[in-house]
């Protein structure tokens, strides 16, 4: 039993003894900095941990959910389409919102941390209204796109004041330890939202009835993270950050920002392949083996159990070997992934591909999060963000509409084939135009 538990305080929550050890745990990893510091830190940890509750509840079923009602590949394609557009769309906007209200943490809070979840219960109510499968489909699509955008509103506010909570001595550690109980909550999370759609869909006359129980509890434990990130006090803006924006200004603070260019452009060109096959592994799995939500679920958790082990072991390598090496080396080992799907004959050798790609995409979002944080300039760097993100959903956009069109008239195999050919392309570019001039400029050999 904990020491620190009070116990002649049983009938509430003893909030204290609950966080004791996540705040020693981060004055460790800090130990310079002060008590205000360190309290933003354990804030936006607990923001991510419901976040990835929240998340594992429903992204990876939102396809299924589709499928449920009768969707065709196609209409899998233009969903994932519409909400990698909306997000785009939300980028720029978003970073306009953060310079017009002065702050980022309110803009974060009522568009992603609010309107974006509140729409998870609008999801879960959607059976209860729309009988028809075609209409319940295109709101589906309505849906998801307009949470994407409300989502992608905050991102470059969000992005900006992550790079002023986290210094970036320890952000290695950091992340590898946030991400690492993120993945320990999908590894949970993952499963159980399958069984409890299988349990669901299976109870009276309600074939939806799982899907509205996991889009509840994400709304639910998403409102947690939401109210964890509000707690979190926003660091004052430097001097660039408050500058006033003048037209040209994120032009010019690029031009000096070397690999930035690079970084996005390799960046579209994987996005792209990532996306022409992404929302259609699932559903080949449906299609192809008859997998059910609880096999999916499981499949899933391999992946969050396998990345527990990869943000220790790159969370140490980010800060000894740097996110370069990580990027490069994780960037070149994951085309191998959708490669190896091309051959599996049974559901359960999908398990086998996962326990590496849970392993190495949790070296590759560490280093690609801390390299955005690190290449983009600090006066405009919600722009920049916003920049970024517009070159990753765009590729989005078109990357599902590919796949969904390939896989009805070809296959899926050559889904998966493009995209692992893409994928290492991008790692190529990456190493040419980010790495490469990075290294050139800093005196470094390439």
């Amino acid at each position: 039993m904990s020491a620190n538990v009070d116990y002649l305080r049983p009938y509430r929550l003893n909030w204290s003894a609950i966080v004791k050890p996540l705040d020693e745990s981060l004055s460790h990893q800090a130990e310079d900095l002060p008590w205000q510091s360190v309290r933003r830190l354990r804030y936006f940890w607990l923001d991510g941990l419901f976040a990835a509750i929240s998340e594992n509840f429903y992204l990876g079923f939102m396809t299924l959910f589709a499928l449920a009602y009768g969707a065709s590949n196609g209409q899998v394609g233009t969903m994932t389409a519409v909400a990698n557009l909306m997000g785009a769309l939300a980028l720029f906007p978003g970073a306009r919102l953060v310079e017009w209200v002065g702050r980022r943490k309110p803009v974060v809070v009522w568009s992603g941390g609010g309107v974006s979840r509140i729409l998870l219960l609008v999801l879960a109510m959607l059976p209860f209204v729309i009988v028809q499968p075609t209409l319940a489909i295109i709101t589906i699509i309505v849906l998801n796109g307009f949470r994407a955008f409300t989502a992608n509103l905050s991102n470059p506010g969000w992005t900006a004041m992550v790079a002023d909570i986290v210094p970036d001595s320890i952000r290695g550690r950091y992340f590898g330890s946030r991400n690492t109980a993120m993945g320990v909550a999908a590894l949970l999370v993952a499963p159980l939202a399958g069984r409890l759609i299988a349990w669901g869909n299976g109870w009276g006359d309600e074939p939806y009835f799982g899907y509205q129980i996991i889009f509840f509890l994400a709304f639910l434990f998403g409102m947690v993270s939401t109210f964890s990130f509000q707690r979190i006090e926003e660091p004052p803006a430097t001097a660039e950050q408050q500058a006033e924006h003048h037209r040209g200004d994120l032009r010019r603070a690029i031009r000096q920002s070397p690999g930035y260019v690079g970084l996005v452009v390799s960046a579209f060109v994987w996005n792209m392949a990532l996306q022409v096959a992404a929302p259609f592994f699932n559903v080949y799995l449906v299609k192809a083996f008859q997998s059910t939500a609880t096999t999916i679920g499981l499949l899933a958790s391999v992946s969050s159990l396998t990345a527990l082990f990869g943000q220790r072991v790159f969370g140490r390598l980010l800060d000894v070997r740097g996110a370069f090496w990580v990027a490069l080396t994780t960037g070149l080992l994951i085309p191998g992934l959708p490669l190896a799907w091309v051959f599996i004959t049974a559901d359960w050798q999908v398990g086998i591909i996962n326990t590496f790609g849970g392993f190495l995409w949790a070296g590759y979002n560490l280093a690609n999060f801390n390299l955005l944080l690190r290449l983009t300039p600090d006066e405009q760097r919600p722009r920049a963000v916003a920049l970024y993100q517009t070159a990753v959903f765009s590729s989005a956009v078109v990357g599902p509409l590919l796949g969904g069109f390939l896989a009805d008239s070809v296959s899926y195999q050559l889904v998966f084939g493009l995209s692992a050919a893409g994928r290492l392309l991008g790692t190529v570019l990456f190493a040419l135009f980010t790495v490469r001039l990075v290294k050139k400029v800093a005196g470094e050999r390439p």
